[in-house]
């Protein structure tokens, strides 16, 4: 009986123990596909480490940066479920389960990074934000990617005549490929774990992608020719699992969105500050860069536009270039 009661009288101790100690610190998993020199990992380390300083370290994040966990749409799945805690899907990602995303890249519709911002971080966000949480999805903020430029192995692109016929690599984006179909390009869809190979195997001619991903992934050693179309604008965007959102307190929310959004600045502001240079090193690299007119490549869209149009919605297209134009 002695024996008994000097069990239960440890185990009450070791409980009464257990709960002055301090909580055990989580980590949470964050992944991504930017390459780990590109501005976007780097971006993912600031929020990592302001997050693990504000929270006394009983948070942490452990990245995984150039789809170390499966290809972006798989990430974003993982997320959705709870499997990972965070992602940084882009808006094409994003509309697979809300529509509204997909009217952010219509091909040619802003005048520059900050007019993208006035919308996206304004009445946009305010528009999407509740409707992702039935999605499992928490919108913390909008990072940055960039506008999107064409390369190709075949010849030089100065205006939407020269697109025809080339073989160009998308990723599973309906706004991508519209606006590639509306050149004459023929339209392959590849993982873009895949895009690299591909490009060197000449399974497909070219991709489209903005200029610190054709530099930091090394497309200029698989493409030689570079057009500076910037035809569609889109960015990462920074969500959490709403099941970890949930079990975060108040205050850690708020550390999250603000080392979000200072993750996402410092993100703005490095793409914009290489894109000065990224064009004079990519020609240093061997690429042939060419300039086209943007108008020639604005009057052929209208296939596009009509095609996105009915994937996102009229309703959500007239919606969201009320916001454009009042941005202007």
């Amino acid at each position: 009986m002695k024996t008994r009661l000097w069990g239960i009288g440890l185990l009450i101790i070791l409980f009464l123990l257990a709960g002055s100690l301090p909580a055990q610190a989580a980590e949470l998993k964050f992944g991504h596909y930017a390459a780990e020199t590109h501005p976007g990992h780097k971006a993912a380390v600031m929020f990592a480490d302001g997050v693990k300083s504000r929270t006394g370290g009983k948070t942490t994040v452990r990245i995984y940066p150039a789809n170390q966990l499966g290809s972006p749409p798989e990430v974003l799945e993982q997320n959705k479920l709870g499997v990972i805690d965070m992602s940084l899907p882009t808006q094409g990602a994003l509309d697979k389960y809300v529509k509204a995303f997909a009217v952010v890249m219509l091909p040619f519709v802003y005048d520059s990074y900050a007019h993208a911002y006035k919308v996206l971080d304004g009445p946009f966000l305010e528009w999407v934000a509740p409707t992702l949480e039935k999605e499992n999805l928490v919108f913390l903020s909008n990072w940055e990617w960039g506008f999107r430029n064409v390369t190709n192995n075949r010849r030089p692109v100065n205006g939407p005549a020269d697109m025809k016929g080339l073989k160009i690599r998308v990723p599973p984006e309906i706004q991508l490929q519209a606006a590639m179909e509306a050149c004459g390009a023929v339209v392959t869809k590849i993982a873009f774990p895949e895009l690299y190979m591909s490009l060197k195997q000449g399974v497909v001619d070219g991709q489209e992608n903005p200029l610190a991903v054709i530099y930091h992934n090394k497309i200029y050693e698989v493409q030689k020719h570079l057009a500076l179309t910037r035809h569609v604008y889109n960015s990462m965007v920074h969500v959490v699992s709403l099941k970890t959102w949930k079990g975060l307190s108040a205050e850690e929310q708020k550390i999250f969105r603000e080392e979000s959004k200072k993750a996402g600045d410092f993100f703005r502001k490095a793409i914009q500050e290489d894109e000065k240079d990224l064009v004079a090193n990519l020609k240093e690299k061997g690429m042939a860069v060419t300039t086209p007119d943007a108008a020639k490549f604005r009057a052929v869209m209208g296939p596009a536009y009509d095609q996105i149009g009915k994937y996102a919605g009229e309703d959500n297209v007239k919606k969201f270039m009320k916001m454009v134009e009042s941005a202007r």
